[in-house]
């Protein structure tokens, strides 16, 4: 153990551990592998129903009738195509978001991927890194690790030589070294989210929403293809005849492609926010994105830069060595953090005064120290947590930070045995640090504000100053700041009330910040987080959505389920739209599947009963389905959208879907029945319920396709043009079994078709009123709904 604490380890103890299997080696929780790609695309049981259903028409029917087996190669091909291309957008983003690891090998201290990490490496730990393998202490200076992931404890734990430290825990202060003792999917946090951490689409009320009506139409399909199947027969046609009409009726019936739209929606969405260098960790936060409601922001990193400048240092007694101070506490941490690094850019030389004790910056205590030889104790952190009311500096600190600025308080104390006891502290000069407040902030607070998603400011600052930079950003309520230390922790319901009454918070403690998200959630609220320091992990990790800067401490990063790669703050609206997109889409192409659906069921139910040949053939349902639901349906999943998203996914959807088939499935077998009751041929009927079929379900795509802008209107257009020449061209009414019994046919046949229509309309704008009716955390703003073009 000495004598790697030397040198660590050498390039060929490095080379023979890999050899050995032993590197950490662990999979991304971001992606799965080809494999079970391809076998979650093929595998599926409505290929297997469609894929069963094509192969009894090929045997007993004509080929034209199965074209319906297409569906089965464009889900699987189409689905494949675009998570792979999702797989490789997250990959790529994965990599790159990947905390270097610094460890000391042949002697020097170096920077390697997480995976090169070695059984035996000589691992270097500072404030901010996560732990990626487990291992033994081998020194440490003030080091203090948080393994709240872990055992759920969140006070931090000291950490001393010899000291065991676990994976998935993260350095809240001090710095030190240890030597992995287990590395890949030995080390602990490995194994407790070996399960947890695999690449899923779960776990997620659309998800939730689109398995339900697969297990709901499952349950119909045997009972009804079977009843279906028995009055087909009992016709006493031909086998072929049975066959391929209970195959009609079964096919429809199957809302194939909606699984396949769901996924490709997730996965372009993941790949259009990794064009925009935003990493999505987990699918099913593009559904959660689109949810949010309140905004949590941690102010430093994400309403002002990372960086701060010295701005200027007030000596409050001339008797002390205040400068000699400061350049001694800025360069005792070779690993300086934001404020050091400030501070150091005035003070870069140290007076040289020996350092007999240390205190590492902790978000917890909010400040840090030494204690030197011949020179006493000295601490700078936050001047109302080191001074009483009423001392020097006291006052003069609170006007300063009330200006936005922010400042600190350098003190003399008599020891730094006892963190927890400084005795008496003496104000020597108070510090003022100059943020930068982000350029695109405003405009980013304005967007939130306009579609009414809550911000809160939650910063571990003085009060006063984060009120001074809320106030200067126009956010709602900021001039009203909150001290954190005064809040009733041990009164949920009372902090919940507080919470939901005020904007901004000061003094805010990483505890804290955790039982405020809590607060939030408890209010019905889904609320996302955003933070880039060790102090937001707790929060971020219990947010319904973590969102950390990619220049953030990798404990963060790790936890987040979205990562900003570029720190950009002005991408978080085309994140949320992102996902509001895919939301809105999705229940809008449901509606589409699940009318299809309904009315293949009351058209089953209705032949079954009454005995008649089911109204079309596959070829039938084939085209229909193409032009209502299946080309519509792919551009309607991916085209702009802006409209928050709501629970009750499946009853709005079912809303409108069950009256919509019911009436077109009541239009078609009239028209069915008005034909077979004269004296037209089996194949002119089966035109007469196509062309009153589409009607219907065309009128149905035109509700859906709402708001009307021109490439919808052109897409609309388009189908019905393409089904007249399907009417018209000789070639395409052969192949597609279409025959006009003539004139009065095909009126009468279009007639019922308008009449569904119109009925049709009456029930959208019933349910259309009934959603728009106010609930809870509904956006009612007109901005809800803006310009909608293709290209947006």
């Amino acid at each position: 153990m000495e004598q790697v604490a030397e040198r660590g380890l050498t390039s060929a103890e490095v080379a023979e551990r890999v050899a050995a299997g032993q590197a950490n080696d662990v999979r991304r929780r971001s992606s799965r592998s080809v494999s079970a790609i391809v076998r979650a695309n093929v595998l599926t049981l409505f290929n297997g129903v469609i894929g069963a259903l094509w192969v009894l028409i090929m045997i007993f029917g004509e080929w034209q009738d199965g074209l319906f087996g297409l569906v089965i190669v464009a889900n699987a091909g189409i689905g494949i195509v675009q998570e792979l291309r999702a797989k490789r957008t997250l990959d790529r983003l994965a990599i790159v978001n990947e905390s270097p690891v610094r460890v000391r090998r042949d002697g020097s201290d170096t920077e390697i991927p997480p995976r090169q990490v070695v059984l035996g490496d000589l691992v270097l730990l500072s404030s901010g890194d996560q732990l990626l393998v487990d291992g033994e202490v081998v020194d440490a200076d003030g080091l203090e690790a948080d393994e709240s992931l872990l055992t759920g404890e969140a006070d931090p734990v000291h950490k001393r030589p010899g000291d065991e430290v676990l994976s998935g825990s993260f350095v809240v202060a001090g710095r030190g070294r240890y030597v992995a003792t287990r590395v890949g999917r030995d080390a602990y946090a490995a194994r407790l989210a070996e399960e947890a951490s695999a690449f899923s689409l779960s776990h997620s009320e659309l998800r939730e929403g689109v398995t339900r009506f697969i297990k709901y139409v499952t349950w119909l399909v045997i009972p009804i293809g079977a009843l279906l199947t028995w009055s087909q027969v009992s016709r006493q046609t031909s086998v072929g005849e049975a066959v391929t009409g209970t195959v009609a009726g079964i096919v429809t019936m199957i809302p194939e492609g909606l699984v396949l739209m769901t996924s490709i929606a997730f996965a372009v969405g993941v790949i259009r926010l990794g064009r925009r260098r935003c990493l999505v960790q987990e699918l099913p936060a593009i559904e959660i994105l689109a949810r949010v409601d309140t905004l949590c922001l941690d102010k430093t990193g994400t309403l002002t830069s990372g960086g701060m400048e010295l701005d200027e240092v007030r000596p409050l007694r001339d008797d002390l060595p205040v400068h000699e101070a400061l350049g001694a506490l800025a360069n005792l941490d070779p690993d300086p953090n934001p404020t050091a690094r400030a501070v150091q850019a005035r003070y870069p030389e140290s007076p040289g005064w020996t350092a007999t004790a240390k205190v590492p910056f902790s978000s917890a205590r909010k400040w840090s120290g030494a204690e030197f030889d011949d020179h006493g104790g000295w601490v700078l952190g936050a001047p109302d947590v080191l001074l009483p009311p009423g001392t020097p500096g006291y006052d003069e600190a609170g006007a300063l930070a009330a200006t936005g600025l922010r400042v600190l308080a350098l003190c003399r104390v008599a020891s730094l045995r006892d963190p927890d006891d400084l005795g008496t502290v003496e104000a020597a000069a108070v510090v003022v640090l100059r943020q930068r407040i982000r350029p695109d902030a405003a405009e980013t607070l304005a967007y939130f504000a306009g579609q009414r998603v809550t911000v809160k400011v939650i910063s571990g600052d003085n009060p006063e100053s984060v009120s001074a930079i809320a106030t200067s950003l126009g956010i709602p309520g900021g001039e009203r700041a909150v001290d954190a230390r005064t809040l009733p922790e041990d009164d949920p319901e009372k902090l919940a009330e507080i919470m939901e009454a005020n904007t901004v918070f000061g003094r805010v403690s990483p505890h804290q910040k955790r039982l405020f998200v809590g607060a939030l959630q408890s209010r019905g609220h889904t609320v996302a987080m955003t933070g880039d320091g060790v102090n937001d992990v707790l929060a971020l990790k219990d947010a319904d959505l973590g969102v950390a800067m990619g220049s953030g401490s990798g404990a963060t990063r790790a936890v987040a389920q979205v990562v900003l790669m570029d720190d950009g703050f002005a991408s978080l609206p085309s994140v949320v739209g992102e996902g509001r997109r895919v939301l809105a889409n999705i229940e809008r192409v449901a509606g589409l599947f699940l009318t299809k659906t309904f009315y293949a069921i009351v058209l089953s139910l209705l032949t079954g009963v009454i005995g008649l040949a089911f109204p079309f053939a596959p070829r039938h349902s084939t085209l229909i389905n193409a032009l209502t639901i299946g080309v519509p349906a792919f551009f309607l999943a991916l085209a702009p959208s802006n409209e928050r998203a709501r629970s009750g996914f499946v009853p709005r959807v079912l809303r409108l879907a069950v009256p919509a088939g019911i009436i077109c499935a009541t239009a078609v077998y009239l028209s069915y029945w008005i034909a077979q009751s004269g004296s037209a041929t089996l194949e002119e009927s089966r035109t007469s319920a196509v062309i009153t079929l589409f009607v219907a379900a065309w009128w149905v795509l035109v509700l859906v396709a709402r708001p009307y802008v021109w490439w919808r209107v052109l897409l609309v257009a388009a189908m019905a043009g393409l089904f007249a020449l399907a009417l018209t061209v000789p070639f395409a009414r052969e192949f597609f079994a279409l025959t006009l019994g003539g004139p009065a046919a095909g009126l009468t046949a279009a007639g019922l078709g308008v009449a569904a229509g119109v009925v049709l309309t009456g029930v959208f704008v019933i349910a259309r009123s009934r959603r728009a009716a106010p609930g809870p955390g509904d956006i009612k703003s007109a901005q809800d709904r803006p310009a909608d073009t293709l290209g947006a």
